[in-house]
């Protein structure tokens, strides 16, 4: 990879973290957890060119459509950008977009073509020898395989993570590949083998000074408690993410953070403080001009204030979501919220 599209790669690095689903235990938020962490790749091909300078425009359009909250022009801007890498030989940077690409795919929740560009990332680090890679990669793998429903096999996926960063004492894949096993048995309903490995996850998180990481493997941690219903514990660990996703300036963790604080409070009936992270989940979704984000939060306050009796305050964020889903084009949201509208 050429050191000017390592710089488009780390100037788009939230498009990898760009997730903040609001109902994380049910494995919509497992993708948040991990198909959010980019590990080092090596810089290895120098390519220069039109074809190159137009790729990296592909890069970086995607990027931009991403942080808009517009998925699918993300993926096809990124699809066109394959396909130049390709023509050019540059195997690091095609690997790479595929990520971005599977990452996307998950987001939408297109699981089947999230798997297929993610085995093609990881097939490329494989004929690459690029073990780091094969780390990440087998890591998202494993991820969308939960999202499939697939707990075993993710957990296969996992531990071939996770032998291959303890043979190359790589701390970082240690620490993300125990923290999605404790996610797997979470999956399974293993709560205590889940939140065993997540703490030993932890260790490597703190050892590795990764911040972010450690914020992530919180974030797991209150998912594990909340499967338990241990409510108050999970708003405990979810308060850490908050906090260290904060000062590192990690948005998606720092939402993903929020939505797991809403749902921990919400069967404690702590509606007042739920209300008052969720204010600020918008205000930072509309700091990053992130409709897509947006439509989350709005939706998230009009549930909340409909569970806290409060009608026509919801009705209220019920309409502005509507708003913002047109904006998006989405009808499949704009229809769930007319009927939850209706049902108010």
């Amino acid at each position: 990879m050429s050191r000017r599209l390592l710089a488009v790669v780390l100037a788009s690095a939230s498009l990898l973290t760009a997730t903040g689903t609001v109902c994380l235990f049910n494995l919509s938020g497992a993708n948040a957890a991990s198909l959010n962490e980019q590990l080092n790749i090596p810089v290895n091909n120098g390519t220069q060119g039109e074809l190159r300078d137009e790729a990296d425009r592909l890069v970086r359009l995607g990027g931009q459509y991403e942080q808009q909250g517009s998925l699918e022009k993300a993926i096809a801007s990124w699809q066109q950008a394959v396909k130049l890498y390709q023509r050019i030989g540059d195997v690091s940077a095609t690997g790479l977009t595929y990520d971005f690409i599977g990452l996307t795919y998950a987001q939408l929740g297109r699981i089947r073509e999230a798997e297929d560009a993610l085995r093609r990332r990881l097939a490329i680090a494989r004929d690459n020898r690029d073990f780091r890679g094969q780390i990440y990669g087998l890591n998202n793998v494993g991820t969308v395989l939960l999202r499939r429903g697939a707990p075993q096999a993710a957990a296969s996926s996992f531990n071939e993570a996770l032998t291959i960063a303890q043979n190359i004492n790589s701390l970082e894949g240690q620490g993300l590949s125990l923290s999605n096993l404790g996610l797997a048995a979470v999956a399974t309903g293993n709560y205590n083998q889940g939140i065993k490995q997540l703490e030993s996850a932890l260790t490597y998180r703190r050892q590795a000074g990764d911040p972010s990481g450690e914020a992530s493997t919180y974030n797991n941690l209150g998912d594990a408690y909340r499967g338990a219903q241990r409510y108050q514990d999970a708003a405990n660990a979810y308060g850490v993410a908050l906090r260290l996703a904060r000062t590192s300036r990690d948005r998606p963790n720092h939402l993903r953070a929020i939505d797991g604080l809403v749902a921990s409070y919400r069967p404690l009936g702590n509606y007042t403080r739920a209300l008052e992270v969720l204010d600020q989940r918008l205000a930072l979704t509309q700091e990053q001009s992130n409709l897509r984000q947006q439509l989350t939060t709005l939706r998230s306050l009009a549930e909340i204030y409909q569970a806290s009796g409060n009608r026509e305050t919801a009705r209220n964020f019920y309409q502005r979501a509507i708003v913002v889903a047109r904006a998006l084009e989405d009808t499949r949201s704009e229809s769930l919220l007319l009927d939850q509208l209706r049902r108010l």
